[in-house]
């Protein structure tokens, strides 16, 4: 997945501000003033070429409409037949290993700078047609939702308390999952709503974990699940304005990227948690079983809120050899592993943070019990 390395903190930023917001308005009116059935093309078009990159496809063909509106009050322009059909990508991008948003981008830009008005303008739209379904088709709409940051962190990430809207049930269409059936025609519609803490985020249908870390789906592999069709959903917004880099300025995008964005680091972090009070609880089975007096070697997993993945520290707790194990060990190693995690400059702060706070409840699962207490 793609590395964001730039953070909206708030989605409700004034489009008349951006610097793009000029170019992104050329494109949305040029886009408004094409008649309905050439919209209808492009958007086909726009649909067919978002597939290809979602699928990873190294190749696509797309088609420029055959004919275009210039200005308002002007007839159509027509594009001449031996352009109209196109690809994107081939045998010297798999060489090269350029992926299909690399070859689009330049291919559409080629186009664009056509001495053909029709060509050039085609292309804009097939750019600002892909870029829009992606953001308005293609994702589903989420809730209205503020989060905040927690003090050093940059992503707001920390649903904001609203105890009145909880005390519902059912706040808003995305709330409940509405299912009808024929045999249940005429008793309506089923609505199953979704737990509060779910009801905080942007999709709760997404949301595998409370405030408090308590799973709330029947599996781990749920919430894993849950992740990955988060990170999908923002590479998709990534993507478009990859494609489109205007499109940052659109409102539904910013909505949708600061609503996702925050859930994804919010879950993604409580997975982490999550799957280390797994790993201390097989710690200690296997040493009731004696069944690491030959070695023991972790990878811890942990949330980069840069790549926005989950990615593992491995460290060696013991040696491989005959050696009975001992908690102390997995005490020590901790301790050495903070002291390395503290120093690691390719980490952001707050994803050191919360590493830091993962090696200290493995630390603190192994102390004494006299002293389990003695570290903050």
């Amino acid at each position: 997945m793609a590395k964001e390395n730039t953070v909206m903190a708030n989605a409700g930023l004034e489009t008349q501000n951006q610097p793009l917001y000029g170019e992104y308005k050329a494109a949305q009116d040029l886009f408004e003033l094409q008649p309905v059935m050439i919209q209808r093309f492009l958007e086909a078009q726009g649909r067919q070429l978002a597939d290809a990159i979602l699928q990873n496809q190294s190749q696509a063909r797309f088609t420029l409409p055959d004919r275009v509106v210039l200005e308002t009050g002007h007839s159509p322009v027509t594009v001449p037949a031996e352009a109209r059909e196109q690809v994107s990508g081939g045998v010297i991008d798999r060489l090269t290993r350029a992926d299909l948003r690399t070859s689009l981008r330049q291919r559409l830009a080629e186009l664009e700078g056509s001495n053909r008005k029709s060509i050039s303008a085609s292309a804009q739209l097939i750019r600002f047609a892909t870029a829009r379904f992606m953001v308005y088709s293609l994702l589903p709409s989420g809730r209205t939702v503020q989060y905040s940051a927690p003090d050093g962190e940059e992503i707001p990430s920390r649903p904001a308390e609203n105890p009145q809207e909880l005390q519902s049930a059912i706040t808003e269409q995305t709330d409940a999952i509405v299912e009808t059936g024929d045999q249940e025609a005429d008793r309506g519609e089923l609505q199953v709503p979704f737990v509060p803490d779910a009801r905080r985020f942007f999709l709760p249908q997404w949301v595998a974990f409370g405030q408090d870390g308590k799973l709330l789906v029947n599996h781990v592999r749920e919430a894993e699940n849950h992740v990955t069709s988060m990170q999908r959903f923002l590479f998709a917004l990534h993507a478009a304005v990859s494609l489109a880099p205007y499109f940052v300025i659109d409102s539904e995008y910013q909505k949708k990227r600061y609503g996702m964005l925050g859930q994804l680091v919010n879950q993604g972090r409580a997975l982490a948690l999550y799957l280390t009070e797994d790993i201390i609880q097989v710690i200690k089975q296997r040493a009731l079983a004696h069944d690491l007096n030959r070695g023991l070697s972790l990878s811890l997993p942990y949330f980069d809120d840069q790549a926005l993945e989950i990615h593992t520290r491995d460290f060696t707790v013991i040696p491989g050899g005959r050696i009975m194990f001992v908690p102390a060990f997995v005490v020590r190693a901790s301790r050495e592993e903070e002291a390395k995690v503290a120093q690691d400059t390719r980490l952001s702060p707050s994803t050191r943070k919360y590493v830091l706070l993962q090696l200290r409840l493995l630390e603190a699962a192994f102390l004494p019990d006299n002293t389990a207490d003695s570290r903050s």
